[in-house]
């Protein structure tokens, strides 16, 4: 489960994909499955989250990892670039974007 702190030392990813209804549920698997198969295998990984919103037409994903190195090794595992090929059928874009947190309210 992943654990929202200013003193958590982890790298953090947003990442947003954008889809369409009839596709959202098959996205949703394909990273269900992603993650329960490869990407909660990978060194440096803590935590994750996927959420769909109402219209069906965007998924976020909340991932924490050690360290940012370990999520770009994971990106290039060759397991990881053919389901992102996959992956990215699925969407109209999808973006991975690392943050750091400033604050907790």
């Amino acid at each position: 489960m992943p654990t929202i702190s200013k003193d958590n030392a982890c790298q953090t990813v947003l990442t947003t994909f954008e889809t369409t209804p009839g596709s959202a549920h098959d996205l949703m698997e394909a990273l269900q499955s992603a993650y329960a198969e490869v990407i909660s295998k990978q060194p440096g990984f803590i935590s994750a989250a996927l959420h769909i919103n109402d219209a069906q037409t965007r998924i976020a994903n909340y991932s924490q990892w050690t360290k940012r190195e370990d999520y770009q090794a994971m990106l290039r595992t060759d397991e990881m670039r053919k389901r992102n090929r996959v992956i990215n059928g699925m969407c109209k874009t999808f973006e991975p974007v690392m943050y750091e947190v400033e604050g907790i309210y």
